[in-house]
This record gives C-alpha cells, structure tokens and sequence, in this order.
C-alpha cells in the first residue's frame, strides 16, 4: 500500500481561502444547529420525559445522554477553528537538529531501518538511538552506521526511571540541538521531513510541530482502528486553530528551549513545593509545642510565638513568589535568634530531643531528602521548647532543593503520566508557547497488528490522558487561554464514554425483559426532539470529516468501553493512592495465542445479553406484554449497539496485514 503524501502547498490561494470559508461556515452552521437541537431535547428530557417511577435507570440515561450533548459541543468547538495550513518557508540553513529514535525491546533490525532512514534525512542534523534496554547489538549496530547511541547514565540507578519520559529526558542532559525531532522506533522517516517542518519554527514562539502516525501496514478496512483519519485531520486541525494541536509522542519537532524553559519552571515549582511543605510541617511543630509548654514562662512563649510568626511570614511570602533563597534564609535566622532567648529548659527533653534530631541524619538519605513519614513523625512529637525550635531548623535545612529522589534535578519531559507527550504540550502552551499541526505524512510506521497489542496500546493511552486530567485539570491551569483548556478538555472527557456506554446497552435490555421505561412515553414529541438532533450530529460529523472514514472510529469509541472505564479507575486509583501503573511498550510484532476471548469478555456478555434481549422483547410484544412502539424502538436500539459491537468479535479474529496485490507485484 502506497501512501498517499498530504502536501498541503495549495495551487491556487483565493481558490484554496474561499473553499476553506466556505467549508468552515457550513461546519459552524451544523454545529450551531446540532447545539441548539441537542439543548432543547435535553432540557425537555429533564424537565417532561424522566420516568422518576424507575429513577434508577431513567436518571443514569438522562445523565449520559447530556454528557452525549456536552461531547458533541465540543466536538464542534473544536471544529469552529479548522485551520489549514499552507506549506512551511523553506527552513534557515545552519540550525543544529538532533534526531531522537526511542527503543526498548523493539527488534535490531526494525531500530536500525527506522535509524538508516533518519541518518539519511537530506537537512544536517545528528541521528541518535535512545536505548532504554541498553542492548550491546543495538550499539554495536549504531556504532557501525555511524549513528549516536545514548543509554541511562548511572545517575539513574535505584531511581524513578518514567519510562519514555526519562529516556528522552536522559537524551537531553546527554545533546545540545537547537530542535529535536522524536520518532518512535517504528516510524520511518522520509528524507526531506525536516526540510518539511523546520520552517514553522521561523516564527520564535513556536514550540511544537506535529505531523500525522500514519502506519503501512494496515489494510483499507483497519480493523483494529489505528489509522485515527478524524483525529490526524479534522480535530488536529481544530485544535490547532485554537492553539491547541498537541504533541502525540511521535512524528514530531520540538524547540529545545521551550523543553528547558518548562523544565526549569517545573523545578521551581517543585522547590516551592518542598519549601512550603516543610513550613507546614513547622507550623505544626510549633503549634505543638506552645500547647504542651504554655506554662513554661513568658521567654519560651514569646520565643514560641516568634518563630510561629516567622513560619506565617515565609509562607505568606512564598505565596508572593518572592525568591526561595532568602525566604529560607531569613527564616533560619529567625529561628536561630528565638533559640538563642530560651535559657531554661528541661535537661531531660532537651536530651531526648537532641537525639531525635540527629536521628535525621538516619531519616535522609546524603541528598538530606526527608520524606512525608520523616515529616510527619516530627510535626507530631512533643518536643521540649528548644528542641521544638531545633527540629524546625533541621527540617528547613532538610530540603530537598538537589531532587535527589530524582536522576535529574530538571525533567523537561512531563513524568507525570504513562504518556509525556500530552502533559508535556499543555505545560507548553501554559507557559505561553505556540504549536503547529502540520498535516502532512512524513513519516511511516507499525500499527498493532492483533487485537491484544491493540488494547495494550488504547490502555495506556487512555490512562496517560486521565493521569493528566486527575493531576492537571486544564480547566484550572493557569496560562492556558480557554480555548485551549476546552481542547485539552475535549479529549479528556472523551474518555469517560465507557461510564456512557454502559448504560446505552443496558437501557434497551432493561425494558425489553422487564417492560421498565426509561422514557415517560415514546411520544411524537420524544421523536420529534431527538432524531433531528442525531441527524444533524452525524451530518456534523460526516461534514467535518470530508470524505475520510470514520465509522471504525465510532465503533470503537463504544466497543472498548471496558478500556475507558479500566484507564479511568487505574488511573485514579494511582493518583489518589498511589497504585502503580507500570508502563507498556507496544510490540511492534504480532502477538501469538489466538483469539484473546478473555480480554474481551464484557463486550461479549454485552452481546449476549443485547441478543437475548431483543429474542425476549418480540416475544413479550407478540404475547401482548410489551408496547410496540416501545420494543421497536428498543429493538432498533439494539440492532444498532451490535453493529458497533461486532467490531470488537472481528478484530479478535484478525490475522495480521495483508499486502496489496499491487504492492506485492511491484516488490513493495
């Protein structure tokens, strides 16, 4: 199969500009519409249609379907901006461009042919494999190619390793290109992809070019969904009118000082972090200790109640952004002074006191680290008057400002999520950063090639972009404008469709075997209100889309609705308490064992149920116990979630990519 290049230079402008505004109106029309229908049948399903007799199942599919409304909302605000873009000015000569191909366990050969091809991009640059499996074939390979091979340095040893994350991040501390293009070790790229792309950064406040994963071996029908033709098109391209288009951990250009710039913020942030931290932990020490000594005489409370003062004072000014160094530092002297005025104190505590603090050299590791149980075990002792103060020095002298819980004090890359790229953009862009989708295929790569690698690859993507919605809501970043949120927004809230899902298939099998009405009345005013809405959503759709395919698309935002619901529990289970994730590479090759039924057993107990539920509606209407227009309606609902469903028992059977006659005839 020969790709088709996307060269997006148009022939004529004023032709090009007219059928672009021709096109965006029609899409701005449509999604006013669809807005506008969808509205009032919600608010009439709220307010005239719930069953509230059977408020269990009528309330949850009221609630889905405003949750349906709200994605198709922002399915056309991200619409409302298509941009498309002209081709890129030919790129300065003399930029310096490293070239990063990032591997695990991916096969030598398959590295290697993805590394020869990134050696022979015609603009200058230098090729590095990053080896995250520090493989002695793979660097004899580079070696021998001429191409740079970079594994973790031994900072890394015993340490947090993020996976991708941190094998990019190492690569940074290791080069020094001005821009750096990301390929994943499949992802083949054509010579002239940086000739392509490297114009777009003319403009200084661009930090991102992202181009399209396109895969060569997937057939035209894409059984297992990977081409993802709506979101490399259309919704890039919305999300980019809206500078929003985000990085998707591939195919992609980034400026190396944007990277830095958030990465140095970041470790700001985290000093602060610590800082504030460890004066909370003050605060209660202090707090403590006046309590416990309140008696003790007016020198220990006054000395008490200057250190808290000071406390107080740090945190107010750590909260006014002024430098740590001297925030810390006024404080320690503070503190040093107020020890100083108490001159009587119990011999006894201040021995047991003084042997806890040295404890603390026990507690931190050399870095002086001391972590949250150290924290805590010291905001709650009762100190003696002098050893309360004491330990308040020791923890402020304590802090981390080194990380050296980390291999880098800076990680540019986000480290966050089980996928950098998204979190990594949106610090981009809050930092006040431009992005570009430039849609255009530069560069070829693998698609999963069976069904358990397929899951595998949607999990991990799907538990990424929770991570980062749990942890970095950007509804609440600052920096980010509020188009930009609602994009970031949009795709997170994608993923909650399998809480949707659920409750769509089990809706029709609820009242074709028990005759329960989620609905007050299958009325004309139902229909009325909702099928102009679904068509015109689907026209919105089909529109916006011009032409590409899009329907496995929607089958398999339905049918794998037990890998939404799955990345949503994980992921909050890891961010609320800490659960691990771990982190998948993708087999670039097809996984052995035959069909994996187990894998997916929900959607065929879903099926199952879907079909008995249908055999059992007709029944029940034959026999006079169920409405007719009621089971027809429901029957037809039925029908429709099979033929979403019956994706999920095809790409269980499928047998791997299979060459175009064509192709094969021409040894391609």
């Amino acid at each position: 199969m020969n790709p088709r290049i996307v060269n997006p230079q148009p022939l004529n402008h004023g032709v090009m500009n007219h059928r672009v505004l021709n096109h965006q109106l029609l899409v701005r029309i449509l999604t006013s519409l669809t807005i506008v229908l969808g509205v009032n049948y919600i608010l009439w399903r709220w307010l005239f249609s719930v069953n509230w007799s059977a408020a269990w199942i009528s309330v949850p599919l009221v609630m889905v379907e405003t949750y349906s409304l709200i994605d198709a909302f922002l399915f056309g605000v991200t619409m409302w901006r298509l941009r498309e873009r002209p081709a890129a000015p030919s790129p300065p000569e003399g930029l310096s461009v490293d070239v990063f191909i990032t591997t695990y366990n991916e096969p030598v050969d398959l590295v290697m042919t993805t590394a020869l091809a990134a050696r022979n991009i015609t603009y200058p640059h230098k090729t590095w494999i990053l080896d995250d499996g520090a493989r002695p074939a793979i660097e004899k390979a580079a070696g021998k190619a001429g191409i740079g091979y970079i594994t973790r340095s031994p900072d890394w040893e015993d340490l947090p390793r993020h996976a991708k994350a941190g094998n990019l991040n190492n690569a940074l501390a290791a080069t020094g290109g001005e821009f750096l293009l990301i390929l994943d070790a499949d992802q083949i790229p054509e010579p002239q992809i940086l000739h392509r792309m490297l114009g777009h950064f003319n403009n200084r406040k661009v930090a991102l070019v992202q181009t399209p994963q396109w895969f060569s071996n997937v057939n035209d029908d894409d059984l297992l969904g990977s081409q993802a033709p709506l979101f490399y098109g259309p919704i890039q391209q919305g999300k980019d009118g809206w500078n929003a288009a985000f990085f998707c951990g591939s195919n992609a250009i980034i400026r190396r000082e944007a990277l830095m710039q958030i990465g140095v913020t970041g470790y700001v942030k985290g000093v602060r972090a610590t800082v504030e931290q460890a004066l909370k932990a003050a605060d209660k020490v202090i707090a403590n200790a006046r309590s416990e000594h309140s008696s003790s005489g007016q020198h220990v409370t006054r000395a008490l109640e200057d250190i808290g003062s000071a406390v107080r004072g740090a945190r107010r000014e750590l909260k006014e952004n002024k430098p740590v160094g001297s925030i810390t530092y006024d404080f320690q002297r503070k503190v040093h002074a107020a020890a100083r005025g108490i001159v009587t104190v119990d011999v006894a505590s201040l021995q047991a006191d003084m042997e806890e603090i040295e404890r603390l050299s026990g507690i931190a590791p050399s870095g002086g680290f001391i972590d949250d149980n150290a924290i805590d075990r010291l905001a709650q002792r009762d100190w003696s008057p002098l050893g309360a103060i004491g330990s308040v020095r020791k923890i402020v002298q304590a802090l981390d400002v080194d990380r050296s819980d980390e291999a880098l004090p800076v990680m540019p890359m986000a480290t966050n999520s089980v996928t950098e790229d998204m979190a990594t953009c949106m610090h981009l862009h809050a930092a006040g950063w431009d992005s570009v989708y430039h849609h255009e295929i530069l560069a070829k790569g693998l698609a999963p090639e069976d069904l358990k690698t397929m899951l595998t690859q949607r999990l991990r993507w799907a538990q990424g972009t929770m991570q980062v919605f749990l942890r970095e809501n950007p509804l609440l970043q600052r920096g980010l404008k509020a188009g930009q949120r609602l994009m970031y927004f949009a795709t997170m809230w994608s993923y909650l469709s399998g809480f949707a899902a659920v409750v769509y298939i089990a809706a029709p099998i609820i009242f074709l075997c028990f005759g329960v009405m989620p609905v007050d009345a299958f009325s004309s005013d139902f229909f009325a209100r909702l099928v102009p809405f679904l068509i015109l959503n689907q026209l919105l759709f089909f529109v916006a889309a011009r032409g590409r395919k899009t329907w496995r698309g929607q089958q398999y935002s339905l049918a794998l609705f037990p890998v939404w619901i799955k990345a949503c529990t994980t992921a909050a289970g890891n961010v609320l308490f800490g659960r691990d994730l771990g982190f998948a590479v993708t087999p670039k090759t097809r996984q052995d064992g035959g069909p994996p039924w187990s894998l997916i057993r929900p959607q065929l107990v879903a099926i199952a149920a879907l079909v008995f539920a249908a055999v059992l509606g007709l029944v029940r209407m034959f026999t006079g116990l169920g409405a007719p227009a009621g089971t027809l309606v429901n029957i037809g609902w039925v029908v429709y979630d099979l033929v979403i469903l019956s994706v999920i028992i095809r790409a269980a059977f499928y047998s791997g990519f299979t060459p175009p006659k064509e192709a094969v005839a021409h040894g391609n």
